[in-house]
């Protein structure tokens, strides 16, 4: 048997990062999570509790102060940031710092490390803006409509030109519309949250034709494991989706129906400033490697439902 491998993951008590954590775990890493809970929550690796090394900062102030040896480790999931688009909206600044200043600050670790680990970062279907065409594919125009989908993009490129002049071994995510059990914000978490407050109707944001390809963080992290194995890492990016788009419309119908309710729907007619109008997403490329998603969404939405249930009253 080949011995753990350190694996460092940031912004892993996050939603998505301790769905990564405890893969890593299962498969025998030695996993080091840094987070300093601005969005991430301690109960999210309640079941891998102490099978983790734990480091309670912030990232960008352990690079700063020199405080993160990042040759340590073979593998770094860096998933710290601010994860959603209306903070970026209200706080540019905020997002910036967060999301491009500090992805840099990892990159300029690991291009004067001794000994340099391969980089997984977490890009988003915001790089693409209001899409040229559809389905979006990887070599489309990256024409981004909010701060968040900015600084994602600029991420992006600092990855991919510091890969090509220093050979980091390094690839983005690009993730599309990830939902699934321990996401306490987007659209499942707030219809659901609507629908059990009052079961009878549901207020929807937009008029419903908005479409999106919803992924199933299960198939996330797959992605995720998948590029530590099969990509070339030359600083290219990566669609990562389900490989089907649905409209809200759909996805507000089939949530009812897994919860067993048939509630009078009636729509605003208003989007968020910043969110695009449709996403249908080619996968093909991360299909090449072997990845097939698994999870379909009315399965994904009943494992929401389920954990939904199950939090504290």
């Amino acid at each position: 048997m080949s011995a753990p491998r350190p694996v460092l993951v940031t912004g892993g008590a996050g939603f998505i990062g301790s769905h990564l954590v405890e893969a890593l775990v299962a498969r025998g890493d030695r996993v080091t999570v840094i987070d300093n809970l601005a969005t991430g929550a301690r109960e999210n690796l309640a079941q891998v509790a102490g099978a983790f090394e734990w480091r309670l900062a912030s990232l960008g102030q352990m690079l700063r102060a020199g405080d993160l040896d990042v040759a340590a480790y073979d593998v770094i999931f860096h998933l710290a940031a601010n994860p959603y688009i209306p903070p970026s909206v209200e706080k540019p600044a905020y997002d910036y710092d967060a999301n491009l200043h500090t992805t840099f600050l990892l990159l300029e670790a690991l291009r004067q490390a001794g000994r340099r680990p391969m980089l997984v970062n977490t890009s988003s279907a915001a790089v693409y803006g209001n899409p040229a065409r559809l389905p979006i594919r990887e070599t489309d125009p990256t024409v981004p409509i909010s701060p968040y989908g900015v600084s994602k993009l600029g991420a992006e490129r600092y990855v991919a030109v510091f890969s090509e002049l220093y050979g980091l071994r390094a690839v983005s995510l690009r993730l599309f519309s990830v939902y699934g059990p321990r996401q306490r914000k987007q659209v499942v978490f707030d219809l659901l949250t609507r629908l059990r407050a009052e079961p009878t109707q549901l207020e929807v944001l937009g008029d419903g034709s908005q479409a999106r390809d919803f992924c199933y963080v299960g198939d996330v992290v797959q992605a995720m494991l998948l590029m530590t194995e099969r990509a070339p890492a030359r600083g290219e990016a990566y669609n990562v989706a389900h490989g089907q788009a649905y409209t809200i419309a759909d996805l507000v119908r089939t949530l009812a129906q897994v919860c067993g309710l048939e509630p009078a729907i009636r729509y605003t007619g208003h989007i968020r400033p910043g969110d695009a109008e449709r996403w249908e997403v080619d996968i093909s490329a991360l299909a090449a490697l072997g990845y097939v998603p698994h999870t379909a969404l009315p399965a994904g939405l009943s494992a929401i439902r389920d954990w939904f249930d199950a939090l504290p009253k």
